[in-house]
């Protein structure tokens, strides 16, 4: 019911930031902070503390590092674009704006507060261990999975309570008038009753005539659309873990010993198939009922001892195992660890087509046949010889890598002009790619989604002089080098190669132009005498409903004045033509229930709660002079308070 909300948030958050941030009133300047480094350039600042690109590189690798970690299902390399690295520069700034108001206000978290915090964290469970019988923390397992020791990553959590208190108590107390939200969801709910009459491109196109002269005049008018993007013809190498793996020698007497260490993972484990009789008495029943079902039991046993091949009958009779008792108490072939200890306990000791005796369970009590054996079989080591090395390899790989890395960062800049020393040296293939740019294409995987990489291929010395990058790092344990083989700088296409191109879109303008012209004829026609007009069937539409029709008419036709329906509006479709609307009647929403509406009105405070905080945070980034000085990408989303 309330998916709109849901689907409109940012919008809804938007609209009511621009209304709420008037009345904030700027008090006060914070004095400045001396400035953090001379390196790299400086990329955003706050409170006068400078925010430089090495800063902001590390925390959207950082931060893809965790999304890879967090989530191996998806690919990292779609957060590795410039609306998400813009996104990362925000949330740098945010936290430096809450950090600084903070501490301005002097807020903090007390140390038994973090304690709890820290303790009561369900994520932390998967990195308590049982060592010598005990439960222990990891903290080297936690390390490696968070990058942070234990006491980190409490200061850490510290930190990010006392920057939310900042928010908290603006957020916490924002409400929605009944007005309010009556305003703000009628702008969703509102409908209209519209007819279109449509003007498209495609059906003026055959009356546009262009001369030679026309074409090549609206090439020089928009070269800048005709151009071939820079491209570089390049050749890479790639170190990884599977490329240290090889280098990684390995002793035949070690990998016997894993196999003896290990010889149960390598093939497959006993299998015993049973039979049992079930007398259900829970374990936290009264005694009386336990021992009346023991002696139930007891006497089954007795019955099978004296023809034991009544079992599966008494099963099917007396078992009170509604899965098996169907089928003769057979419970189908299982390995160790699939059942209740205490049976599984009878179960392994007993020999195919015994009958154990009554054994006791927290299901109640049980009478068990064995009735087959699959022993349990271990490949021979030739046969998991290549395995077991994979898997040796693969735990030294991480050391390994290490030293490879020094190495492959020594030798792509000792010998500048060439790869191949370094390839040869760590073993590596040196790959190719053409038509590189200098920002990842679609669907580009590996190095070539690298924005550091491509970045470093790009700059000036090794676009000039054809040298090797540095070593890059482009992802956990993953470095690359590379060198630019050829150069191609973005140039125009001559307008003999584009012309056909040129021809197709100075028609489709012309068109364009002739279906605006026309449309505005026939609005004003209609205008003046509308028995004429030919309009589409009625429709419905709102916000929420568009039938289909492009976003403007749908705007159109709800800014028309309620009052003077019907009425005609005209709308420039652009690319897609002109359309002339005719509005017919308001069309009013069906009253929710008073619950609905009531859940209505929490979803409009919360966004409410979410724009004050928003604005509130606007004030806070000019009392504490928080400037980005880098240009936003042009396909970055609304980001408020992120």
């Amino acid at each position: 019911m309330f998916d709109f909300i849901r689907q409109h948030n940012k919008v809804l958050m938007v609209v009511l930031f621009l209304l709420i941030v008037p009345s904030f009133v700027v008090v006060g300047v914070l004095d400045r902070y001396s400035g953090s480094g001379d390196k790299g350039e400086k990329v955003a600042s706050v409170a006068g503390e400078s925010i430089r690109r090495p800063d902001w590189d590390a925390q959207h690798r950082n931060d893809i590092d965790r999304i890879r970690q967090q989530r191996p299902d998806v690919d990292a390399a779609m957060f590795d674009t410039d609306t998400e690295r813009f996104a990362t520069l925000e949330r740098m700034v945010r936290d430096r704006v809450l950090a600084a108001a903070a501490a301005q206000d002097h807020f903090v978290v007390t140390e038994q507060r973090q304690l709890e915090i820290f303790q009561n964290d369900p994520g932390l469970a998967s990195f308590v261990v049982v060592k010598d019988g005990k439960r222990q923390f990891d903290r080297e397992l936690f390390l490696r999975a968070t990058g942070m020791t234990p006491e980190q990553h409490q200061a850490a959590l510290a930190a990010q309570m006392t920057r939310q208190q900042v928010l908290k108590g603006i957020a916490d107390t924002a409400f929605a008038a009944p007005a309010q939200a009556a305003a703000t969801l009628n702008a969703f709910y509102d409908r209209r009753e519209i007819q279109v009459a449509r003007f498209a491109p495609g059906e003026f196109a055959a009356k546009v005539n262009v001369s030679d002269a026309d074409l090549e005049a609206y090439y020089k008018q928009h070269v800048a659309q005709f151009q071939v993007p820079e491209q570089a013809s390049i050749e890479y190498l790639v170190l990884d873990l599977e490329a240290a793996k090889k280098n990684i020698a390995v002793n035949e007497a070690d990998l016997r010993t894993y196999y003896e260490q290990n010889k149960e993972r390598f093939g497959t484990k006993e299998e015993r198939r049973a039979s049992h009789i079930l007398i259900t008495a829970p374990s936290g029943g009264p005694a009386a009922e336990r021992e009346k079902a023991r002696e139930k039991a007891q006497q089954l046993l007795a019955e099978i001892k004296k023809a034991p091949g009544s079992f599966a009958e008494l099963a099917r009779k007396n078992s009170q195992d509604p899965g098996s008792a169907e089928k003769g108490g057979d419970l189908d072939f299982v390995t160790r660890g699939a059942m209740v200890k205490p049976f599984e306990d009878a179960m392994f000791a007993l020999k195919k087509g015994e009958v154990s005796d009554v054994v006791e369970s927290e299901f109640g009590y049980h009478v068990i046949q064995l009735n087959d054996v699959k022993p349990g079989v271990v490949a021979p080591f030739e046969q998991v010889r290549a395995k077991i090395e994979d898997e040796v390899r693969s735990q030294q790989a991480t050391q390994e890598f290490a030293k490879a890395a020094e190495s492959f960062t020594d030798a792509v800049y000792q010998q500048p002009d060439s790869l191949k020393p370094a390839a040869d040296k760590l073993k590596l293939t040196v790959r190719t790619a053409d038509k590189v740019a200098r920002t990842p294409a679609p669907g580009a995987t590996g190095v070539l989604a690298s924005r550091n990489f491509l970045s470093a291929l790009f700059a000036a010395d090794s676009l000039e002089r054809k040298h090797n990058t540095e070593a890059i790092e482009i992802g956990p344990n993953q470095l690359a080098s590379g060198r630019v083989t050829q150069h191609t700088p973005a140039r125009a296409q001559p307008f003999d190669e584009v012309k056909d191109k040129v021809r197709t879109q100075l028609v489709a303008e012309r068109a364009g132009a002739l279906a605006k012209t026309e449309g505005e004829a026939k609005l004003a026609a209609w205008q003046s005498n509308a028995a004429g007009a030919n309009f589409g069937a009625a429709v419905t539409v709102s916000r929420l409903d568009a039938q289909s029709q492009p976003t403007p008419i749908i705007e159109s036709a709800l800014r028309a004045d309620p009052a003077k329906l019907p009425s005609l509006v005209g709308v420039d479709l652009g690319v897609q033509g002109y359309a002339v609307v005719r509005v017919n009647k308001a069309v009013p929403r069906t009253p929710p229930a008073p619950e609905a509406a009531q859940q209505e009105t929490q979803q409009v405070a919360m966004t409410t709660a979410a724009a004050e905080a928003a604005a509130y945070y606007e004030l806070l980034k000019s009392r504490f002079k928080a400037e980005i000085l880098v240009p936003k990408p042009v396909d970055a989303g609304i980001v408020v308070g992120r």
